[in-house]
């Protein structure tokens, strides 16, 4: 059983084999995918496609880091939940995350019932459809 409507989840990740993961967890719930390499990529894609509904952002990114883009695409779209994915995982690390204006937290590995129950809370929809 899956969601009435495709939601589309920019994921801002450099290292293919980590977005290739995520990708795949996704596409099996029913979730629509764009990648961007970088925070640059991200903001523009963010900024561009009102559609996205959700930003999953490593925060080590070449170009413009996850921390800078989440700065500026929160200032632009306040509304968009954007969860930092990243293996910073200090505590000092989730502060910086948090005080960029992202909306939640998950250091990497991660599992994937821990990714989908966050996504979920961030977009509101109380229990999984799996």
């Amino acid at each position: 059983m899956g969601r009435p409507e495709k939601i589309i989840v920019l994921i801002a990740e450099d290292e293919y084999s980590n977005f290739l993961l995520m990708k795949t967890i996704l596409n099996l719930h029913n979730y629509e995918v764009i990648h961007a390499r970088n925070g640059r990529l991200a903001v523009d894609y963010c900024l561009t496609n009102h559609e996205i509904g959700l930003v999953l952002m490593d925060i080590k990114m070449p170009e413009m880091n996850g921390l800078e883009a989440t700065r500026i695409i929160k200032e632009k779209r306040p509304d968009l939940p954007v969860m930092a994915v990243t293996s910073h995982a200090l505590m000092a690390d989730s502060k910086k995350a948090f005080d960029a204006g992202c909306d939640d937290y998950l250091s990497k590995p991660f599992k994937a019932a821990v990714l989908l129950e966050k996504m979920d809370q961030l977009l509101g929809n109380g229990t999984q459809l799996r």
